[in-house]
């Protein structure tokens, strides 16, 4: 197997429609990025995994979507303003994006959120108002971030505009080390189900000196990418210092009463992190493949059912033979009939070129079955069904399809 370069995964990730440079017929942007249509299918299919697995499935997660925009304040109490910055020569340089928010000699300074976590730590309070959980809970949030990093660089791994997927984690002061362990695994887990292999993940303890200001403990997950061994996500125990700082900077009450024994406290907190594009980088890195079929290269991209942005491709084995095409039309509308139902199956009509470059086609993106309607389709209602991995066909009823695609 060839070497997995970053050159080869740009090279493909643009030329079929994945991820191209941001305002790119004006030169580009430095560190921003625009997802064409495949690339936002398998993002957002890399989120819901996140998203089902660690809220939907679960009975102790409430979700937040916060503002972009919020109160200088928030900033100023988190310790970013003072402290979020990188040394530029002799000086630091504060990676975050000042704004005015309204008009004029009124116009107020803010910020473009660093970071989803202080969305999360100042509706904590309307969270248990509104909810009354039960110790330990969690708040989950997926969104934008912004920094002004002074050198973007590797392709998505490093840029100015980036989106998180965080979980605040609260719990008893005394229940933090049971909490960071639980979640190390989940998120291991959860790396591995969107198609990342846990050899290529490594654990990395951050020594004191290196934490973030508010972390006692963080572990960096590493992956081997193709630039080298960098982080792929973090968990931190965070223990109460950001809402001890909120309750000391707002004025408001930020701890928690437990009814059952009438103790009140500030709970601490463990944060598990993600970054949605070096989480995508990954699963592009471990997914890129090369070999050889019927005598001939290919490169394939090996996608997890679960994040390929399409499930199934479906073709006429002639496109200038109106009986196939109409057979090969219905078949497509029942599978995306059952596409709609089955949560975000995608369902592809391709009839361009010839049959060997449309499943070339279809491997490059990562479909991982291309269903072929030919004439024994007409006469038996069987279809071709080729397996990406492989290239192995059998023949199978038509409905059958749905249960074999699952």
């Amino acid at each position: 197997m060839s070497e997995v370069t970053m050159e080869k995964i740009v090279s493909l990730s643009k030329r079929r429609g994945f991820i191209y440079p941001g305002s790119e017929i004006y030169g580009g942007l430095s560190g921003t990025w625009d997802w064409g249509h495949l690339g936002l299918m398998l993002k957002k299919n890399i989120e819901n995994v996140w998203w089902r697995m660690f809220v939907e499935d679960r009975a102790d997660m409430y979700g937040v979507d916060a503002a972009i925009l919020m109160n200088k304040a928030v900033w100023e109490a988190s310790g970013h303003v003072s402290g979020f910055s990188d040394p530029l020569g002799a000086t630091r340089f504060n990676m975050m994006f000042e704004t005015k928010i309204g008009a004029g000699e009124e116009a107020a300074t803010s910020y473009l959120r660093p970071e989803t976590a202080g969305g999360i730590f100042v509706n904590f309070k309307n969270t248990v108002d509104a909810y009354h959980p039960k110790l330990p809970f969690g708040i989950a949030q997926i969104g934008k971030a912004f920094r002004n990093e002074i050198a973007p660089r590797d392709f998505i791994f490093r840029v100015r505009e980036l989106e998180q997927m965080e979980i605040e984690y609260f719990v008893r002061p005394r229940e933090w080390e049971s909490a960071f362990e639980e979640w190390r695994e989940r998120a291991l887990a959860y790396m591995e189900t969107v198609g990342v292999p846990r050899n290529m993940v490594h654990e990395l303890e951050v020594p004191d000196g290196d934490r973030a200001h508010y972390s006692k403990r963080t572990i960096d997950f590493e992956f081997d990418f193709p630039f080298g061994r960098k982080e792929l996500s973090g968990l931190a125990y965070r223990t109460d210092f950001d809402l001890s700082a909120h309750a000391k900077a707002s004025g408001q009450d930020l701890s928690y009463l437990d009814v059952a024994t009438g103790e009140r406290f500030v709970p601490h907190v463990i944060e598990p992190s993600f970054g949605v594009e070096r989480m995508v980088l990954a699963v592009l890195t471990s997914a890129y493949t090369e070999d050889e079929l019927g005598g001939e290269p290919r490169t394939y991209l090996k996608f997890n059912k679960a994040i390929a942005p399409i499930k199934a491709a479906v073709f006429p084995l002639l496109k200038n033979k109106p009986e196939l095409v109409a057979k090969a039309r219905e078949v497509y509308a029942i599978l995306k009939k059952e596409g709609s139902r089955s949560a975000g199956w995608r369902i592809m009509w391709d009839d361009n070129g010839n049959i060997g470059k449309r499943y070339r086609r279809q491997d490059e993106i990562g479909t991982p079955a291309c269903i072929t309607i030919d004439f024994q389709t007409l006469e038996d209602d069987t279809v071709t069904v080729r397996d990406r991995d492989t290239g192995k066909q059998e023949r199978v009823a038509i409905s059958k399809l749905t249960e074999i695609l699952k």
